[in-house]
Protein backbone atom coordinates (compact mmCIF):
# COMPACT_ATOMS: atom_id res chain seq x y z
CA UNK A 1 0.00 0.00 0.00
CA UNK A 2 1.38 3.44 -1.45
CA UNK A 3 2.15 6.03 1.98
CA UNK A 4 -0.29 8.75 1.70
CA UNK A 5 0.87 11.98 0.63
CA UNK A 6 1.53 14.64 3.39
CA UNK A 7 -0.64 17.94 3.43
CA UNK A 8 1.93 20.88 4.11
CA UNK A 9 0.38 24.36 4.01
CA UNK A 10 3.75 27.19 3.57
CA UNK A 11 3.80 29.51 5.86
CA UNK A 12 0.90 27.37 8.95
CA UNK A 13 3.28 25.52 11.28
CA UNK A 14 2.96 22.02 12.12
CA UNK A 15 3.71 19.99 15.67
CA UNK A 16 6.27 17.12 14.30
CA UNK A 17 7.03 13.77 16.75
CA UNK A 18 9.73 11.48 15.31
CA UNK A 19 9.99 8.05 18.07
CA UNK A 20 12.86 6.18 18.33
CA UNK A 21 12.29 2.26 16.84
CA UNK A 22 10.38 0.31 19.47
CA UNK A 23 10.54 3.61 21.50
CA UNK A 24 14.67 2.90 22.36
CA UNK A 25 16.69 5.65 23.35
CA UNK A 26 17.75 8.22 20.15
CA UNK A 27 20.36 9.97 22.33
CA UNK A 28 22.92 8.35 24.22
CA UNK A 29 25.39 11.21 25.50
CA UNK A 30 25.77 14.91 25.70
CA UNK A 31 27.57 14.95 22.00
CA UNK A 32 24.36 13.09 20.79
CA UNK A 33 22.08 15.97 21.41
CA UNK A 34 24.64 18.13 20.36
CA UNK A 35 25.08 16.34 16.99
CA UNK A 36 21.45 16.13 16.18
CA UNK A 37 20.62 20.16 17.34
CA UNK A 38 23.59 20.82 14.98
CA UNK A 39 22.20 18.83 12.39
CA UNK A 40 18.50 19.70 12.87
CA UNK A 41 19.81 23.16 12.39
CA UNK A 42 21.76 23.07 8.94
CA UNK A 43 18.53 20.88 7.43
CA UNK A 44 16.31 23.43 8.79
CA UNK A 45 18.22 26.77 7.13
CA UNK A 46 19.06 24.12 4.04
CA UNK A 47 15.13 23.20 3.40
CA UNK A 48 13.65 26.85 4.70
CA UNK A 49 12.13 25.69 7.47
CA UNK A 50 11.65 27.64 11.00
CA UNK A 51 11.99 25.68 13.91
CA UNK A 52 10.00 27.72 17.18
CA UNK A 53 10.28 25.14 19.70
CA UNK A 54 11.91 21.77 20.06
CA UNK A 55 12.35 19.27 22.72
CA UNK A 56 14.96 16.40 22.52
CA UNK A 57 14.17 13.60 24.96
CA UNK A 58 16.23 10.69 25.35
CA UNK A 59 13.21 8.28 23.07
CA UNK A 60 11.68 10.94 20.97
CA UNK A 61 11.87 14.31 19.49
CA UNK A 62 8.97 17.45 19.55
CA UNK A 63 9.31 20.04 17.08
CA UNK A 64 7.21 23.18 16.26
CA UNK A 65 7.90 23.83 12.58
CA UNK A 66 6.76 26.43 10.14
CA UNK A 67 7.80 25.13 6.37
CA UNK A 68 8.10 28.15 3.95
CA UNK A 69 7.80 25.67 0.63
CA UNK A 70 5.54 22.78 0.18
CA UNK A 71 8.24 20.15 1.11
CA UNK A 72 10.77 22.02 3.63
CA UNK A 73 9.50 19.68 6.68
CA UNK A 74 9.92 16.21 4.94
CA UNK A 75 13.19 17.27 3.04
CA UNK A 76 14.60 18.47 6.16
CA UNK A 77 13.30 15.53 8.30
CA UNK A 78 15.28 13.47 5.66
CA UNK A 79 18.06 15.18 5.75
CA UNK A 80 18.14 15.18 9.12
CA UNK A 81 17.64 11.43 9.66
CA UNK A 82 19.99 10.38 6.96
CA UNK A 83 23.01 12.22 8.52
CA UNK A 84 22.00 11.95 12.66
CA UNK A 85 21.30 7.67 11.76
CA UNK A 86 24.69 7.74 10.02
CA UNK A 87 26.41 9.00 12.91
CA UNK A 88 24.52 7.20 15.72
CA UNK A 89 25.09 4.03 13.21
CA UNK A 90 28.98 4.64 13.03
CA UNK A 91 29.47 5.57 16.61
CA UNK A 92 27.42 3.03 18.17
CA UNK A 93 28.82 0.17 16.00
CA UNK A 94 24.76 -0.52 14.85
CA UNK A 95 23.08 -1.16 12.23
CA UNK A 96 19.64 -0.29 10.58
CA UNK A 97 16.57 2.18 11.66
CA UNK A 98 16.92 4.72 14.34
CA UNK A 99 13.64 5.97 14.08
CA UNK A 100 10.13 4.53 14.39
CA UNK A 101 8.13 4.85 10.78
CA UNK A 102 7.75 8.10 9.59
CA UNK A 103 7.48 11.16 11.34
CA UNK A 104 4.09 12.38 12.86
CA UNK A 105 3.18 15.94 11.81
CA UNK A 106 -0.08 17.76 12.70
CA UNK A 107 -1.21 21.53 11.25
CA UNK A 108 -1.20 24.24 13.70
CA UNK A 109 -4.24 26.29 12.32
CA UNK A 110 -4.63 28.89 14.91
CA UNK A 111 -1.96 31.40 16.75
CA UNK A 112 -3.46 30.18 20.19
CA UNK A 113 -3.09 26.21 19.11
CA UNK A 114 0.64 27.48 18.32
CA UNK A 115 1.13 28.78 21.47
CA UNK A 116 -0.27 25.75 23.44
CA UNK A 117 1.62 23.63 21.41
CA UNK A 118 4.71 25.79 22.00
CA UNK A 119 3.79 24.98 25.55
CA UNK A 120 3.54 20.96 25.27
CA UNK A 121 6.14 20.93 23.33
CA UNK A 122 8.47 22.57 25.87
CA UNK A 123 6.87 21.17 28.93
CA UNK A 124 7.38 17.67 27.97
CA UNK A 125 10.56 16.88 30.13
CA UNK A 126 8.06 18.48 33.41
CA UNK A 127 5.09 15.63 32.36
CA UNK A 128 7.87 12.89 32.36
CA UNK A 129 9.47 14.04 36.04
CA UNK A 130 12.84 14.60 34.44
CA UNK A 131 12.87 17.68 35.75
CA UNK A 132 11.08 20.13 38.40
CA UNK A 133 10.93 23.50 35.74
CA UNK A 134 11.34 23.58 32.53
CA UNK A 135 14.55 25.91 32.44
CA UNK A 136 15.88 23.03 34.11
CA UNK A 137 16.27 20.98 30.77
CA UNK A 138 19.10 21.65 28.36
CA UNK A 139 17.78 20.17 25.00
CA UNK A 140 14.99 22.27 24.81
CA UNK A 141 13.68 25.81 23.19
CA UNK A 142 12.58 26.91 26.71
CA UNK A 143 15.43 29.04 27.85
CA UNK A 144 15.16 30.89 24.68
CA UNK A 145 11.68 31.26 24.22
CA UNK A 146 11.18 32.42 27.96
CA UNK A 147 13.71 34.62 28.37
CA UNK A 148 15.99 35.10 25.00
CA UNK A 149 18.62 33.34 25.58
CA UNK A 150 20.21 31.61 22.67
CA UNK A 151 21.87 28.36 23.10
CA UNK A 152 23.97 27.19 20.05
CA UNK A 153 25.30 23.58 20.40
CA UNK A 154 28.11 24.21 17.72
CA UNK A 155 29.97 26.85 16.15
CA UNK A 156 27.49 27.19 12.87
CA UNK A 157 24.23 27.46 13.75
CA UNK A 158 21.60 27.58 16.09
CA UNK A 159 17.92 27.11 15.67
CA UNK A 160 14.98 30.24 15.76
CA UNK A 161 13.99 31.54 18.63
CA UNK A 162 10.36 32.41 18.89
CA UNK A 163 10.87 35.99 20.16
CA UNK A 164 13.58 36.70 17.15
Amino acid sequence: MARQPRFTLPGISQHVIQRGNNREPCFYTEDDYRRYHSDLAEAAKLNNAMIHAYVFMTNHVHLLVTPQHEHSITHMMQDLGRKYVRYINRTYQRTGTLWERRFKASLVDSDAYLFTCMRYVELNPVRAHMVEHPGQYGWSSYACNASGKLRSYSTSSTLYCARQ
